[in-house]
């Protein structure tokens, strides 16, 4: 396999990662048909780029960009034993790179880069029936926590 490269985000690396993004989406839909069915946005990409309490990190292959994450720290509930916490977001992997271990390496580095900052506790939600992305949290050694839970009347 071809050598991937990770490091920071940067904000030339925008157009790529807006693209990312809407890829997110898309292949959320199907597990979340409470989204409009208009272009919409997840993320604040540019603030996370340049926020001090995130580590937005990007892989490429020969300069061409074909992943990205962030983590971001967070005040967790006051009812919880740690003051804050890391939030993984972001996990994108174009579909020529999926199942390649890409995802892996960029948990990894956030992981690492939780530790630095001392954070204990790294959280990320996944729909619930999206087998895929299950697999690959467990074998970075998340664990199902929470489960939220949705009625929709109109169905």
């Amino acid at each position: 396999m071809q050598d991937i490269k990770l490091r920071p985000a940067t904000l030339d690396d925008l157009e790529a990662l807006e693209e990312f993004e809407q890829g997110v989406i898309q292949f959320e839909r199907p597990f979340a048909p409470q989204l409009k069915p208009d272009t919409i946005h997840y993320y604040a990409i540019e603030d996370l780029i340049e926020n001090d309490n995130a580590s937005f990190v990007v892989a490429e292959v020969d300069g061409e960009l074909i992943a990205s994450g962030y983590a971001l720290i967070q005040n967790a509930k006051p009812t919880k034993k740690e003051r804050q916490h890391a939030y993984l977001g972001f996990m994108y992997v174009v579909p020529e790179y999926r199942g390649k271990g890409v995802n892996g390496k960029i948990v990894q580095y956030l992981i690492d880069w939780a530790k630095e900052n001392k954070l204990s506790e790294i959280v990320l939600e996944v729909y619930a029936e999206n087998q895929s992305a299950l697999k690959a949290y467990k074998k970075s050694g998340f664990q199902p926590d929470l489960l939220k839970m949705r009625l929709n009347t109109n169905d």
